[in-house]
């Protein structure tokens, strides 16, 4: 089997991997290795990404608001078009919703030109909401579709013009620590390096315990998405993204279709996502109570992982329990849009374990996305041992 060394191995060749070993590679060699044949082929390859400065928690959005000058104006030769066209995004609240819906609009960090809207507007932008469903609305008129396959390949052509080696089929075995390196038995082959990057995604726990280390708790949900034909008659590409504001159901256009989901969030093992047919009716359900849609087909159905930690932040850092292990998991539901602020942050901290002046001036610090936040006794003694 053959040997390979390296400075830095990179486990998962989904978004979170490729973008960070795209800016690790800038100054290091990096091999990033994928368990399937070819990278993305789970989460990122199933996305149906916005772009929001409303979405997630504080510190996903801080992220979201640090990756909107590279997501919107993409360094030259990245990719050949644009990487994200305009949506908006409508959140909608019944009327026993209305306590919720003020609430978010009143969190600090929302996006500055969102605003709330009545019934009636919330209608005219959404001509699909059904009469007297949504009482008032938060529109974000700047939220947009990311082309995910063009980031996620512009990442890999970019870490393989900077010297960058991917490696597919090869599924992680064994992970062990020497005083000076770590070695990485794979099905490929084996990677030596000082430093493992783990963005395994939903297997991200599964790389921690074959490192030796106990998992931190980073969960697999299983989201499930369908698309069916729109209403005859509407201009269905000029829709907003809408989206209950208790995060119960969205609906998008795609592709001259909708995009329907129930925002489910099922634990899972790690796997190949399959739908299942009881999320599939309650989508359906769910957006025919709100909107005027009629599904008698359904075109297409998938599922794919959402994996969160904990308190449902981003877990980037090293591990103060061994040397040389850096987490880069936990990234929900907010991978994409979080990718150029993440992938910075991880190199940075790979390379000088700081937060880059350009992140901390949106609030973002090591503490909120460090994986030694979940310290407990039992994890202090393992750290000791």
């Amino acid at each position: 089997m053959k040997h390979q060394e390296f400075d830095v191995v990179v486990v998962g060749g989904g978004m979170a991997g490729a973008s960070a070993a795209a800016e690790i590679a800038r100054t290091r060699r990096v091999v990033l290795l994928e368990r399937e044949s070819q990278p993305g082929y789970h989460s990122t390859g199933r996305s149906a990404a916005l772009f929001s400065e409303t979405y997630g928690n504080t510190i996903v959005r801080a992220l979201s608001r640090a990756s909107r000058e590279f997501l919107y104006a993409p360094p030259d030769g990245f990719v050949e078009h644009a990487l994200v066209r305009t949506r908006g995004s409508l959140h909608i609240a019944r009327s026993d919703q209305l306590a919720k819906l003020n609430a978010f609009f009143a969190l600090p960090d929302v996006a500055e030109n969102a605003r709330l809207v009545d019934a009636n507007e919330a209608k005219r932008i959404c001509p699909l909401l059904r009469d007297g469903y949504a009482a008032a609305a938060i529109l974000e008129p700047d939220a947009a579709d990311v082309d995910v396959h063009a980031l996620h390949q512009g990442y890999l052509r970019q870490f393989r013009a900077r010297g960058g080696v991917v490696v597919t089929d090869a599924g992680v075995t064994a992970l062990q620590r020497t005083p000076a390196k770590w070695s990485v038995r794979t099905m490929a082959g084996e990677f030596g390096a000082p430093i493992v990057v783990n963005a395994a995604g939903a297997w991200a726990d599964e790389i921690a315990e074959l490192a030796g280390l106990g998992p931190l708790g980073i969960t697999p949900n299983r989201r499930t998405a369908l698309l069916v034909d729109a209403p005859a008659g509407v201009d269905v590409d000029s829709l907003p993204n809408t989206i209950d504001v208790e995060e119960q159901f969205y609906f998008k256009p795609d592709a001259g279709k909708l995009f329907l989901s129930p925002a489910d969030e099922t634990p899972s093992l790690p796997c190949d996502a399959q739908p299942d047919e009881m999320d599939v009716a309650i989508a359906i359900d769910r957006v025919q109570q709100a909107a005027a849609i009629d599904v008698r087909h359904v075109f297409r159905k998938w599922a794919g992982l959402r994996s969160f930690a904990p308190d449902r932040s981003p877990v980037i850092g090293y591990d103060e329990r061994v040397k040389g292990f850096f987490w880069l998991a936990g990234q929900g539901g907010y991978g994409i849009q979080t990718a150029p602020a993440a992938s910075l942050l991880a190199s940075v901290l790979v390379n000088e374990g700081r937060v880059p002046d350009a992140l901390a001036a949106f609030g973002i610090d090591e503490a909120q996305v460090s994986p030694n936040r979940f310290a407990t006794r039992s994890y202090r003694e393992a750290a000791a041992r």
